[in-house]
């Protein structure tokens, strides 16, 4: 191979890189899982009979979509032994140069928590049909499966998503919240948190194991009221707040000095806050300090 067919091989390889990280983002919520996956089909492109490939773009979608399915598989038994809940590996938006490069669909939290409930093949259809519009059959030869399997898989994932959540305020709305949530928060204002809730509201903290991260789930307007206002007194000293885009929806990062204590992203419908969650997992957020 000889260093014009290289310079090629990566020319055609860079060009579709965003999409094959957006692919492998979506289906792993994992930024340094993803990363790791498409570099390993570039080394796979490297070494392929390229003039065998009539559609390199295609090619490299397929095999990113393949390696993705088997890496999910995986990681969910290595998920097993994570210390507490376990939530996607935020990614600010607002300068990602590949996520921010086609579609924001099935990217915010609140979808790929709900993509995780689904098969990797489901969740590899919604993903190539919602995200980025391919056809149901290309998408059955990516799957190897026929176009009435992809549709119905399709089909399930979307009742899934839709019928599982409310339909989400919008991005003016949620910023909002957020800051009224982050200013009750700070102060201890019981009723003034309450208030921004709905009535099912869940607080969500991945930590892995990370003082003072919560191992449950907390669940209901009151309990949630009472937790967040139960560290006031102390969590929030020396906390310096700034606003990021994070997967799409409005996002807070909260550092103490040179640590960032977390991340903070929410969801939210016409009945208030439904999600706060709390990535403070250091290797998650790396990538804000």
């Amino acid at each position: 191979m000889g260093p014009v067919d290289l310079n090629e091989a990566a020319r055609v390889f860079t060009d579709a890189r965003p999409r094959l990280f957006g692919i492998a983002y979506r289906m792993l919520g994992s930024v340094t899982e993803a990363e790791d996956l498409v570099q390993d089909v570039w080394l796979r492109w490297q070494g392929y009979d390229r003039e065998s490939v009539e559609n390199p773009a295609a090619f490299l979608a397929t095999t990113t979509t393949r390696l993705a399915i088997n890496h999910l598989q995986s990681a969910r038994v290595r998920r097993e032994t994570y210390i507490g809940p376990w939530l996607p590996e935020p990614v600010d938006t607002s300068a990602d140069p590949y996520l921010g490069a086609e579609t924001g669909n099935a990217l915010e939290f609140a979808v790929l928590l709900l993509l995780e409930k689904l098969t990797p093949t489901e969740r590899a259809a919604y993903v190539l049909r919602e995200a980025f519009d391919y056809p149901y059959g290309q998408i059955a030869e990516i799957l190897r499966s026929n176009e009435p399997a992809v549709r119905q898989w399709v089909s399930r994932a979307r009742k899934h998503v839709t019928g599982e959540r409310k339909a989400p305020a919008p991005v003016s709305a949620q910023r909002e919240l957020l800051t009224t949530f982050i200013t009750a928060a700070r102060s201890g204002d019981l009723a003034g948190l309450e208030k921004l809730f709905a009535a099912e509201v869940a607080s969500i903290t991945d930590g892995n194991g990370a003082k003072h991260a919560a191992r449950r789930v907390v669940v209901g307007a009151d309990k949630v009221a009472r937790f967040i206002a139960a560290f006031s007194s102390f969590w929030w000293d020396g906390i310096e707040v700034r606003h990021v885009v994070v997967n799409g929806r409005p996002g807070a990062v909260l550092r103490q000095g040179d640590e960032v204590k977390a991340v903070l992203t929410l969801s939210a419908s016409a009945d208030g806050i439904d999600q706060l969650m709390w990535q403070m997992n250091q290797e998650k957020v790396a990538a804000f300090r």
